[in-house]
């Protein structure tokens, strides 16, 4: 069965814009999470998608979207979820098997670490979901993931929800061998890529990693 993946664009900060375009594959969803849709529109596209209050979103814009088969998703303001966590939801209940984040690192700091924290939602177990503004991809991982880079750029691994235990890693320049990181501890914190391709694993618990390019390339992998 072919893997289905959707690109959603949050309101978060992106550097490097021209870049995002050649992180997408012919075939993705576009998902604009509210004000997400201004980046895709300056690519020049048009999302699948527009989800959220669309408090962000302009009568201009809404106008611009009429008659062009763009999905839209209204919300109350006034609710339990961020437009980010709405349009998560909404892939996963479409059956994507792969999401990319675009535009979630950044900014306010609670709206990242709420967007990080989402990482670890048991709704997105058994999928590959990554937020990437194209200087650093972040990911959370609870079994097994392969990381493609550059040597010299940095990895951290930060474990989340209580210590990660059975942790293997290799292709980074320091090992670990079924060993044990604690959240109140920073041991994991820049290790580094010595081949353009790393694997992490782990037997129990949570790991953020965090993988910080020494340029924003935002390759089609």
């Amino acid at each position: 069965m072919e893997c289905k993946r959707a690109v959603i664009f949050a309101n978060g900060i992106l550097p490097d814009l021209a870049a995002a375009r050649g992180r997408l594959r012919q075939g993705d969803t576009i998902v604009a999470a509210d004000g997400g849709l201004h980046y895709i529109q300056a690519l020049g596209l048009k999302p699948d998608v527009l989800i959220g209050d669309l408090d962000s979103v302009s009568a201009a814009d809404l106008q611009g979207l009429e008659g062009s088969n763009v999905a839209i998703l209204r919300y109350p303001r006034e609710k339990d979820e961020t437009d980010l966590e709405l349009a998560l939801d909404w892939c996963v209940r479409q059956g994507f098997c792969a999401i990319l984040v675009v535009g979630a690192l950044g900014g306010r700091l609670d709206q990242t670490l709420g967007n990080l924290f989402l990482l670890t939602w048991m709704r997105l177990a058994g999928i590959d979901v990554r937020l990437d503004d194209g200087l650093e991809e972040v990911l959370a991982i609870t079994a097994a993931v392969t990381l493609y880079g550059l040597p010299g750029e940095t990895v951290s691994l930060l474990p989340v929800q209580g210590p990660a235990r059975g942790i293997t890693t290799t292709g980074l320049r320091y090992p670990l061998k079924g060993e044990t990181l604690w959240p109140e501890r920073t041991r994991g914190i820049s290790n580094e890529l010595l081949e353009e391709q790393a694997s992490i694993s782990l037997e129990q618990g949570c790991l953020l990693c965090i993988h910080t390019r020494k340029r924003s390339p935002l390759i089609s992998q």
